[in-house]
């Protein structure tokens, strides 16, 4: 019988001063742990590079990264471990998502009108071409 599932949401914070594709070893990692466990991941959000609100490890900045995903209960302590294990993720924190937040953010997305395309940027010439006038 399948456990059931929840919906969660982990954030974390991976050291800024790694290269780009270390950083994107570090999240496949976690996505990986994800998925061989029993969970989907349903949206990956990288926020990038900020500056931290105060300095954990000597660390300035982090590259912070938000996953949504489901998975059975069990897997929490499994993903909870590998953060701690990982020395490149600096932080981590991972909640679950009220069932009331995941209808009014699905309702929200379903009411709300497709962007409009924005309309070209017109230019005007820098310069314009005269007939010679005599001066």
């Amino acid at each position: 019988m399948d456990t059931p599932k929840k919906q969660y949401e982990s954030t974390i914070i991976i050291n800024a001063s790694l290269d780009d594709p270390q950083i994107d070893s570090v999240i496949a990692r976690v996505q990986e742990v994800i998925t061989k466990n029993g969970g989907t991941i349903e949206a990956l959000n990288k926020w990038g590079r900020k500056r931290l609100a105060y300095s954990i490890n000597k660390k300035t900045t982090g590259f912070y990264v938000n996953i949504e995903f489901e998975a059975p209960a069990n897997l929490l302590t499994i993903l909870e471990r590998s953060f701690q294990l990982d020395e490149m993720i600096l932080r981590d924190l991972t909640i679950v998502l009220d069932r009331k937040a995941i209808k009014a953010r699905k309702a929200a997305l379903q009411s709300a009108p497709p962007p409009e395309a924005a309309p070209p940027p017109t230019r005007e010439p820098l310069f314009t071409e005269q007939a010679d006038q005599p001066q």
